[in-house]
């Protein structure tokens, strides 16, 4: 199974529920996260941290279970400038590209940062590569 798969099985969308959709949402979000708005999970992070939602991403770069967050949590940390360009780039409306982030960022996150560890920009390009390209 590659990355894809298992993030959107993490996700629960699976199967017959997986869509086009999803993969292009999924785009989206790296894009998001690689943006030199946010600058990579650090920068992603930081956001969290500054909206009090520190504890809710640092559950996603841990090895334990990952909190939920709601698309109106999500959207007092995204960055909307960055939020508007990856949407219009992906062809998807900022507000239903929210919603899918909220399902699928903490697992993105959490396929990252093996081992609890943030990446350099280096190995998360190749992750996030890898991740595109659906591989394991």
């Amino acid at each position: 199974m590659g990355l894809l798969d298992d993030v959107l099985g993490m996700a629960g969308i699976g199967g017959a529920a997986q869509s086009p959709q999803h993969a292009t949402a999924m785009g989206a979000v790296m894009d998001y996260i690689n943006s030199p708005q946010v600058g990579g999970i650090s920068g992603l992070q930081q956001m969290f941290h500054n909206q009090g939602l520190g504890g809710v991403v640092s559950s996603w770069i841990g090895t334990g279970q990952n909190l939920p967050i709601s698309q109106e949590q999500l959207q007092s940390v995204l960055h909307g400038e960055a939020l508007q360009n990856v949407a219009a780039k992906a062809g998807i409306d900022p507000s239903q590209l929210t919603g899918m982030m909220s399902q699928l960022l903490p697992h993105i996150v959490d396929k990252l940062t093996p081992n609890g560890q943030v990446p350099d920009s280096g190995a998360l390009s190749q992750m996030m590569k890898g991740l595109a390209a659906g591989r394991s």
